[in-house]
C-alpha cells in the first residue's frame, strides 16, 4: 500500500481488515471550537478590553500588527483552553478559530505584511514572551508596560459590576498558598512549612469572586501587607455599596493585632482562626473531658462549643471574644479556636464555627482550581515583576471562566463544575473551520455528546445583557 511509505502518515492497530493511518494534513480543523462561547462571554462582559486598558503601548503603531487587546486576549484565552506555555502559540497561530477567539480581523492570517508571516494570524511565542516577561529586545526597551494599580482595581471592579444586586453582607476570605520554584528566581526563599523554595502569593476572594492576587516572597509573615490590600478593596466596595456589612475571614496566620484592630476601627466584622496554646486549652478543660466521655461511649466524634473573653499576654491590645471547639475524634483531642467580633445574637457558638468559619474551605478550592487548571503557580520567569504579571493573566482567566460558569451554566449539570471540567466538556470540541470574505463557518463534530448543554449555554450567553459599569 503506497500510503504506508509516506513519512507524513503514522499507523495504529488495524480494525478488522482495515488499516488505521493518520496524518496532520486535515487543514483548518480546530479542537477548541466550543470556546466560541468564551468569546461571547468576553464580549458581553467587556473584560478583556478593560484588562487590556491596564497596559500602556509605547510601540510605533505604524509597525504594529498585534494590538495589546489581541495579545492579552491570546494569552488569557490560551490559559482558559489549557495552553500554559507561550511555546504552544507557535502552532496555535495557524489556527483560524483561535485567531477568531482573540479578535483577529482576518483569522486566516493572509493580511500579514511579511510573506513569511502569512497564514499565521496570531502572535508567536517571542512576542508573547516580551509581553509577559517585562523585557524588550534590549535593556530598558520595554514597549508594553502593565499598570499594576489599574490591574488591581480591575479585579475589584469586575466583582462590583458582576455581583447581582446590592448585598446586605459579604464575606472577604483571605489566604496564602505556595508557588514552588525550581530556579534562581528573584525573591525566592525556602519556606519551612511548605518544605521548598517558593513564593507566597496572597489571595482575597468574596465567594468565588477573585479580588486580589498578590505575589510575595516567602520570607514574610503571611499577614504582612494584608491591611493595605483590605483597605484598598474595602474602600472600593463601600464606594459602590456604602451600607454593606463586611466580614473578614481567615485562618490563624492572619490572627494579628494589627489586622484585628484595623477591622474594629473600620467598622468591619471578623472571624479569624486562633492558634491554640496551653492557656486556651486550659479554658475548655471541662468541655474536652465531656467530649472525651461521649466519644468513649459512642465511638463517634464528639464536640462541645463554648465562648469566653481572652487576651494574649503581650501581643493583643485588648480583650476579645473567642469561640472554642472542644472535640474528641479517633481517640485524640482536637481543640480549635476562633476569635470574632460578630454579635453573639447573630449566631450561636456551633453555627458560628461550623457554618460561618468552616465555609472558608471553599476559598481553598478556588485557589486550587486557579493553580491546577489555570496555571497560577507558573513562576519560571527570572524577575518577580514578570511572575506577578503571569499571576494576573491567570487571575483574569479565572475571572472570565467564573463569570461564564455563573451566567451560562446556572441551573445546568455544570453549574458547580471546575474550570477543567468546563474546558473538557464544552470548549474542547473538534470542528472544521471555513473562512470566506463574509463569514467564518464552524462545522462542529456531529458526534459531540453535549450538544443540548452547549446550546443551552449559548442561549444564556448570547442573550445575556451586558454588565453595567
Amino acid at each position: 500500500m503506497q500510503t504506508d511509505c509516506s513519512t507524513d502518515l503514522f499507523g495504529f492497530q488495524d480494525v478488522g481488515k482495515r488499516k488505521v493511518v493518520a496524518s496532520f494534513d486535515g487543514g483548518m480543523i480546530s479542537s477548541d471550537a466550543g470556546a466560541l462561547l468564551l468569546r461571547e462571554m468576553a464580549i458581553t462582559t467587556d473584560s478583556l478590553r478593560q484588562f487590556a486598558n491596564c497596559f500602556s503601548d509605547f510601540r510605533n503603531q505604524r509597525f504594529v500588527e498585534h494590538s495589546v487587546e489581541e495579545l492579552v486576549s491570546q494569552k488569557v484565552i490560551g490559559l482558559c483552553l489549557g495552553y500554559e506555555d507561550t511555546n504552544d502559540h507557535d502552532m496555535l497561530r495557524y489556527d483560524p478559530l483561535f485567531a477568531t477567539l482573540c479578535g483577529k480581523a482576518d483569522p486566516s492570517g493572509q493580511d500579514r505584511r511579511h510573506e513569511r508571516d502569512k497564514g499565521k494570524a496570531c502572535a508567536g511565542k517571542s512576542t508573547l514572551n516580551r509581553l509577559e516577561t517585562c523585557e524588550g529586545f534590549f535593556t530598558g526597551t520595554k514597549k508594553i508596560v502593565a499598570d499594576e494599580e489599574m490591574i488591581e482595581k480591575f479585579l475589584v471592579k469586575s466583582f462590583l459590576t458582576s455581583y447581582p444586586g446590592r448585598p446586605k453582607q459579604i464575606v472577604l476570605d483571605v489566604d496564602v498558598t505556595d508557588n514552588e520554584l525550581h530556579g534562581k528566581q528573584e525573591g525566592r526563599f525556602f519556606h519551612g512549612h511548605y518544605d521548598c523554595y517558593c513564593y507566597l502569593p496572597l489571595y482575597i476572594y468574596c465567594g468565588d469572586y477573585l479580588l486580589c492576587a498578590k505575589l510575595r516572597s516567602a520570607d514574610v509573615d503571611p499577614a504582612k501587607g494584608v491591611t493595605k490590600e483590605l483597605a484598598r478593596i474595602v474602600g472600593m466596595i463601600r464606594s459602590r455599596w456604602n451600607n454593606v456589612q463586611i466580614v473578614i475571614r481567615g485562618d490563624s496566620g492572619f490572627c494579628r493585632d494589627e489586622i484585628l484592630k484595623w477591622c474594629e476601627q473600620q467598622g468591619l466584622f471578623y472571624v479569624i482562626g486562633l492558634k491554640r496554646n496551653t492557656r486556651l486549652v486550659q479554658r475548655i478543660k471541662k468541655q474536652l473531658h465531656r467530649a472525651c466521655v461521649e466519644h468513649a461511649q459512642t465511638g463517634k466524634s464528639a464536640r462541645r462549643f463554648s465562648s469566653f473573653w481572652y487576651r494574649t499576654r503581650k501581643t493583643w491590645s485588648r480583650t476579645r471574644r473567642v469561640i472554642a471547639k472542644a472535640e474528641y475524634t479517633e481517640g485524640k483531642e482536637n481543640p480549635r479556636f476562633i476569635v470574632t467580633n460578630l454579635p453573639a445574637t447573630l449566631h450561636d457558638q456551633r453555627s458560628l464555627y461550623e457554618e460561618v468559619y468552616c465555609a472558608r474551605g471553599e476559598m481553598e478550592n478556588r485557589i486550587k482550581e486557579q493553580q491546577l487548571y489555570l496555571f497560577a503557580d507558573r513562576s519560571s520567569c527570572s524577575l518577580m515583576k514578570a511572575n506577578q504579571l503571569r499571576l494576573w493573566f491567570s487571575a483574569v482567566a479565572y475571572v472570565l471562566m467564573s463569570e461564564f460558569r455563573r451566567r451560562a451554566l446556572r441551573g445546568t449539570e455544570l453549574a458547580n463544575a471546575t474550570c477543567q471540567t468546563i474546558r473538557l466538556k464544552l470548549f474542547k470540541v473538534g470542528a472544521l473551520v471555513k473562512v470566506s470574505v463574509r463569514r467564518i463557518f464552524v462545522s462542529m463534530s456531529t458526534g459531540y455528546p453535549y450538544r443540548e448543554l452547549y446550546l443551552a449555554a449559548h442561549r444564556a450567553v448570547h442573550f445575556a445583557p451586558p454588565l453595567l459599569n
